[in-house]
């Protein structure tokens, strides 16, 4: 079973949008399971301190070295499972990384929270920077959730038809070609008469200069790191 175990200061957060639509049946039919911890369980004081001043001043806070590494150990001390912290300035996730994801069983994800974590406990417990997007959230519960729902839906049994995840944006470097159903005819706009001409290898090649289309328009660069790698 695919296991995702989330360490937080915000569990009420989860499941969330996990426990609806396909995420959330599967979650229930027990075909992936979520597992939330409170890092403030391992806070310090009487008010479970997680964060102190950032060495070398600064604005913020940033959350302890020696809190968040009880709260993983306590977690996973001997787990084998990719240890991800979300993070702005991470490796940007791609849909690659997410098959691995998918492939090795589950993850352990760690939301930071404030200014960020202790260097420290990201090099001592072999934390995966990962983030979802060149911008800043208030912290890394949102994109938890991102990432998590990326890899149920391509869990068996969870999609309904095994295809759909094979041809959709990012599976072969290319944004997804446009989708049509009826009406035929929407306010003047009408269905291209390829899609209804039933002819399946013309209605591929049709797809295939669309979807070669939007990427040239809209992501040049997954154009450009495609040839990088066949080079």
């Amino acid at each position: 079973m695919w296991r995702a175990t989330v360490l937080t200061l915000f569990p009420e957060m989860f499941p969330g949008p996990l426990g609806l639509s396909l995420s959330g049946d599967a979650l229930s039919r027990g075909v992936w399971e979520l597992e939330t911890r409170q890092i403030r369980e391992h806070g310090l004081g009487r008010h479970r301190a997680v964060d102190d001043t950032p060495a070398g001043g600064g604005p913020g806070m940033v959350m302890r070295a020696d809190v968040l590494a009880a709260a993983i150990d306590a977690a996973a001390l001997d787990d084998e499972r990719p240890r991800l912290l979300m993070s702005p300035r991470g490796t940007p996730l791609t849909q690659a990384r997410i098959r691995q994801l998918v492939a090795g069983g589950g993850a352990i994800v760690v939301c930071g929270r404030f200014e960020g974590v202790d260097q420290r406990v990201i090099e001592a417990r072999a934390l995966e920077e990962v983030s979802i997007g060149d911008y800043v959230l208030s912290g890394g519960e949102i994109a938890a959730l991102a990432l998590i729902d990326a890899c149920v839906r391509l869990l068996p049994g969870v999609m309904g038809e095994e295809a759909s995840g094979h041809e959709e944006s990012f599976e072969a470097t290319l944004l997804e070609y446009p989708h049509y159903t009826r009406p035929r005819d929407f306010e003047g706009r009408v269905i291209p008469d390829v899609l209804l001409c039933g002819d399946h290898a013309k209605i591929a090649q049709w797809r295939h200069e669309q979807a070669l289309r939007l990427t040239r328009e809209r992501r040049p660069d997954l154009l450009a790191a495609d040839r990088k790698t066949r080079d």
